[in-house]
């Protein structure tokens, strides 16, 4: 079989790196075309803005030094990355930035190995994005497990929710990192919560909930609500003194009066080591995975939104060099943000122009409108995050675990038990772990052999078996689903069930889409047994991918051409050949 014949491994695909962008060069790009995607590239930046700086909060511990204020690094991040992503990537209406997603293997990355080692860690991420995407492996995301993205994703929410517990209640002491330890020390400081916090960040959750339909009553156009609630409860802290009366921590007194400096960051160079390398390879796949998911994820509800096919290789490169280049900018990991790119679809966006104005927008609010978001106060930003969080999580799929396959929902609960409990590398690599053996198990459970009579009335006019003469001597069996090392045990277990070995034995293989190389060596094996014993096997059908398999590794020649056979009378007659040549 050809190499352009395997899903995923297309030479169409393999270096192809076609940025949709450049559609625009190829198209008549009107003056309409334009001010429509300018208005939905600004709707967008601001609705990234608070997002943005909220992840940027919540990405990095308080005291850590770093190139710039953590507020600022995800706005950055959401400038630089997405219009790279904008730019280069394969899809018309993507948004990207810092999302929600990453917060806990950033935070996971910085504990372990400090902020430079997050640099290194998505730099080494963007190397794997872009092989990813250059290999044509784009097309293999999609195979991930849903209960292994469902599980990781509930669990995030989980631990997003309870890390931005501490700013929402105003506990300024420093809290433990591990999960647990963090719900205790909550509990236990419950009563040192600044009331006056605590009401800004349910005020402003409520804000935010209640905002649709406030904001199209007003006709207050398509402003965002966390933006709303934002500039709402930093008015409300500035009038009234809040900061010096009340001890109500914003992000000026938190992150000082140049919390978002007024220009780009300066130029970051990480320390590159082998062994920093070997150390960070586990993070920094995580972080290509789980960027990949995301951004693929994002990409495929955009397609449905705006009657689209996105190029998920020329993606995958994309989102590899934008997470080559933010770190260079001290930037976080960055990704295809779902709730932003509907959005932008939802304002009008149909081009990578939207995209890329959103991050001007951005940056001209970083260069004009900086010195007024040292006012925010922390329990606002963290009220966005939570509301975020909650969006994200997949509750509904906690709801229906009793009426899901045993499998999925150990999948489910394992992947989410250890996102919450260890961190995110640790829960995707054992639920894909888990993932996979219980596929294995799945498809041998589902792969059935059984011996086949004159009885059988299964199969087409020439594969029948019922009401034809299969001579004595001779056994037949059939393999009905994918061959692969699961299921190959029952094929030798079926014949130690039939006792003596017969003169010939015919395997029907038509009903096998496909095998592994476990199974052919089971194959092996039983001809080798037959051959000793002066028998002979017969295939009868086999389908291209394993006839294809059997040729390349000589399989067939060591069995004989003239063993394999088309339908099951040919691989009869063949047998009475056989029983006449060798005598009954």
């Amino acid at each position: 079989m050809s190499s352009n014949t395997i899903p995923g491994l297309m030479p169409a695909s393999v270096f192809r790196f076609r940025p949709r962008a450049l559609e625009l060069l190829r198209q008549r790009y009107t003056r309409h075309d334009a001010l429509v995607d300018g208005m939905a590239g600004i709707t967008v930046g601001l609705i990234a803005l608070p997002l943005a700086l909220a992840l940027g909060v919540a990405s990095i511990p308080t005291g850590l030094a770093t190139p710039s204020p953590a507020p600022a690094i995800g706005i950055f991040t959401a400038i630089i990355g997405g219009f790279i992503v904008s730019l280069l990537g394969g899809s018309r209406v993507q948004i990207a930035g810092p999302t929600a997603a990453f917060v806990t293997v950033v935070l996971f990355v910085i504990t372990k190995h400090g902020f430079d080692g997050l640099l290194l860690a998505t730099l080494m991420a963007g190397v794997i994005l872009v092989v990813m995407g250059l290999t044509g492996m784009g097309n293999l995301i999609k195979y991930i497990p849903y209960p292994v993205t469902s599980g990781f994703t509930t669990g995030i929410a989980i631990v997003l929710i309870v890390g931005q517990s501490v700013s929402f209640l105003g506990l300024t002491a420093a809290a433990p990192t591990e999960f647990f330890d963090k719900v205790g020390w909550i509990l236990t400081h419950l009563p040192q919560v600044n009331i006056t916090t605590l009401l800004i960040g349910l005020g402003s959750a409520v804000f935010i909930y209640y905002w649709p339909n406030v904001r199209d009553r007003l006709h207050l156009g398509r402003v965002p609500g966390p933006i709303a609630a934002m500039v709402v409860s930093a008015v409300v802290v500035a009038v009234f003194g809040w900061e010096q009366s009340r001890g109500v921590a914003t992000v000026g007194s938190q992150f000082g009066p140049m919390a978002i400096p007024r220009g780009l960051p300066p130029m970051v160079w990480p320390e590159i080591s082998l062994s920093r390398i070997r150390d960070l390879l586990g993070p920094a796949t995580t972080i290509a995975l789980l960027g990949a998911i995301e951004s693929l994820l994002s990409a495929v509800v955009a397609d449905g939104l705006a009657d689209d096919r996105h190029d998920s290789n020329t993606e995958l490169v994309a989102q590899g060099i934008a997470n080559l280049t933010t770190p260079f900018f001290g930037g976080l990991p960055v990704t295809g943000a779902i709730a932003r790119t509907s959005a932008n679809v939802k304002a009008g966006g149909r081009s990578p122009v939207a995209g890329m104005v959103h991050s001007v927008t951005l940056l001209l609010i970083v260069l004009f409108f900086a010195p007024f978001a040292r006012y925010v106060p922390m329990g606002a930003i963290a009220a966005v995050l939570i509301v975020v969080a909650l969006r994200m999580g997949e509750w509904h799929e906690l709801t229906r675990l009793r009426k899901m396959p045993g499998s999925d929902a150990l999948v489910l609960l394992t992947t989410f038990g250890l996102t919450v409990v260890f961190d995110l590398v640790v829960a995707v690599e054992v639920g894909m772990v888990l993932a996979a053996v219980l596929f294995i198990r799945r498809m041998a459970d589902t792969t059935e052999i059984s011996q086949v009579t004159s009885a059988d009335e299964l199969e087409t006019a020439e594969q029948v078996a019922h009401g034809k003469d299969i001579p004595e001597g001779v056994l037949v069996y059939r393999i009905f689903g994918a061959f692969f090392f699961g299921a190959a045990e029952k094929m030798e277990d079926a014949l130690l069930r039939a006792g003596k070995l017969p003169k010939v034995l015919i395997l029907r293989l038509q009903l096998v889409p496909a095998m592994d190389a476990t199974a052919l060596n089971a194959l092996e094996s039983i001809v080798e047994r037959m051959q000793k014993a002066g028998g002979t096997v017969i295939l009868s059908g086999p389908h291209r991918q394993p006839l294809e398999m059997m040729v390349k590794d000589g399989f067939i020649e060591r069995l004989g051409r003239r063993n394999v056979r088309a339908h099951f009378d040919d691989a009869l007659t063949r047998a009475r050949e056989v029983l006449a040549t060798t005598g009954k």
